[in-house]
């Protein structure tokens, strides 16, 4: 056993590792002010410190014998990120280099980081490898990619053993731990959403994109391989190092397919309508993992869509009219 802090444990992505972690026999600690998470969402077996990372860190830390951190806490809204970006280098960036700091003084000398696509920006070709260039386009982007920055050079002086995860479309769920935002932007969790009554309809952005229905094609990974990588990574963290592993599927699923996988899981018609296309949006995002799968031997194994949008669906379903309920603390 080890002992573990993982911040913004009450998130969806965080959530589901600090399960899988204490599944693993890991004892775990997690930090969330509970701004965006759910309670619900918090490991029964969890200890849990209510409050921000960066107010709680120090005294977390001090109580010694934590044997490593997995780093989720995070804003992560691109939309808002453009709105409000001294926010997010705030709640971002400056929590991150305390939780670094806090780190180095108490030696604490593993890190898992949840980082993400976005650090890329634009690709100009795919699937996207992780010695591509760096350029992302929009405050959410910058902030994760100058963690990394941050990271490294940590690692480099002060010999933390660390690893970055680029996420592309995490999705699907883990028993009873799933998508369940105040503000939802990913795309299955919306489109079950009108499954359930609570839109009327899901937005296509654009039907002439150069793909092989002409909607968006986006890289899909399943919650739970997600949560294994998070564990290889621990486990096979490097004092000095820092390694930068993208995760995805490797593959690709248009928005149109998504939909009408949508669709016959849960039995409903779901209208969809074309939009107009949203600028910066590209008509391809796919991942290539060959790095993690040769180095780590991470092995997805749910990568099937069906199973993807069946898990969530299992979880969304049981939400019912408690989707965006009381237990939802701001």
């Amino acid at each position: 056993m080890t002992k573990l802090l993982v911040t913004g444990g009450a998130g969806y992505v965080g959530s589901v590792c600090a399960a899988v972690l204490i599944e693993a026999g890991h004892d775990v600690t997690i930090i969330d002010n509970l701004s965006t998470g759910n309670a619900d969402a918090l490991p029964a077996d969890a200890r849990f410190v209510e409050g921000d990372v960066r107010d709680e860190i120090d005294s977390v830390l001090s109580e010694g014998g934590f044997d490593g951190v997995l780093h989720f806490a995070a804003r992560s809204l691109v939309g808002e990120s453009m709105e409000i970006p001294e926010v997010y280098w705030n709640d971002n960036l400056i929590t991150s280099l305390a939780l670094l700091d806090a780190m180095r003084k108490h030696n604490v000398g593993s890190l898992v980081f949840s980082s993400t696509a976005a650090t890329y920006g634009e690709p100009e070709q795919v699937p996207i490898t992780e010695d591509m260039p760096t350029k992302p386009t929009n405050p959410y982007g910058a902030t994760k990619l100058s963690i990394d920055y941050a990271i490294t050079s940590y690692c480099q002086a002060h010999g933390i053993a660390a690893t970055s995860l680029r996420y592309f479309n995490v999705a699907g769920a883990y028993g009873l731990i799933g998508e369940n935002r105040v503000v939802e932007t990913h795309l299955i969790p919306l489109v079950l959403q009108v499954a359930l009554g609570h839109r009327d309809k899901i937005f296509m952005f654009g039907d002439d994109w150069p793909t092989k229905d002409g909607t968006p094609v986006r890289d899909y990974i399943h919650i739970r391989d997600l949560a294994d990588a998070h564990l290889l990574a621990l486990e096979n963290n490097r004092p000095g190092e820092h390694r930068i592993f993208n995760l995805g599927s490797g593959d690709g699923y248009s928005v149109r397919e998504v939909i009408d996988m949508c669709r016959e899981v849960t039995g409903h018609a779901i209208p969809a309508e074309i939009a107009p296309r949203r600028a910066g949006d590209p008509a391809t995002l796919i991942a290539s993992s060959d790095k993690i799968r040769a180095e780590l031997g991470w092995n997805p194994t749910r990568t099937d869509l069906r199973q993807i949008v069946t898990d969530a669906w299992a979880f969304t379903s049981q939400l019912g009219d408690k989707a965006h309920s009381a237990s939802r603390r701001a």
